[in-house]
């Protein structure tokens, strides 16, 4: 991704949420359709870790619509960030938002949710990590939230509706010819 270009890198929860609880594919493909066509203008992206998180299943995903429709090369090449994830930006992300000397379990409980946030701090200019989890300040180590160690690591945060006011999302949108 060019640098200057706005990017919001979304958090699996953002696609499962919205198949499930308020955009579901048959109810809503007028969303489904505007999402790739942000992710081919360079909006809307998903680093290959999120990514994946949906497309196998994993967490709350269940293998439905969602999954089949990411599973189609040409949807997965058109959300996928095409950058790999900085091992000392992920290292610094999980020191500063989780806390130092974290155990096994502790990394497998915190899951992708640092990769995502790495590749935010790669550009914190122009970069925005979308996600549903809310603050929660008061919890600590694996327990933390995305928008809190967002914000421990000077990552901007904020979630699906708020993206998709500032990306002009509408139910009446039609591609433009």
């Amino acid at each position: 991704m060019g640098s200057g270009a706005k990017l919001y890198p979304l958090d699996a929860n953002v696609l499962i949420t919205a198949n499930r609880d308020y955009y579901a594919m048959e109810m809503v493909p007028v969303f489904w359709a505007w999402l790739l066509h942000m992710a081919e203008q360079g909006s809307v992206k998903m680093p290959i870790e999120t990514l994946e998180e949906v497309r196998d299943g994993g967490g709350k995903a269940k293998k439905d619509a969602l999954v089949s429709w990411l599973n189609r090369a040409d949807v997965y090449e058109t959300l996928l960030l095409q950058e790999e994830a900085d091992a000392e930006l992920v290292s610094a992300v999980l020191a500063k938002g989780y806390g130092d000397n974290l155990t096994d379990t502790e990394i497998e409980e915190i899951g992708r949710d640092p990769f995502l946030i790495a590749y935010a701090a790669a550009d914190p200019m122009n970069r925005t990590v979308v996600s549903i989890e809310v603050s929660a300040p008061g919890k600590r180590r694996a327990n933390r939230r995305v928008p809190d160690v967002c914000q421990d690591n000077g990552v901007s945060f904020c979630n699906t509706f708020t993206m998709l006011r500032e990306l002009g999302f509408s139910t009446a949108w039609v591609p433009l010819a």
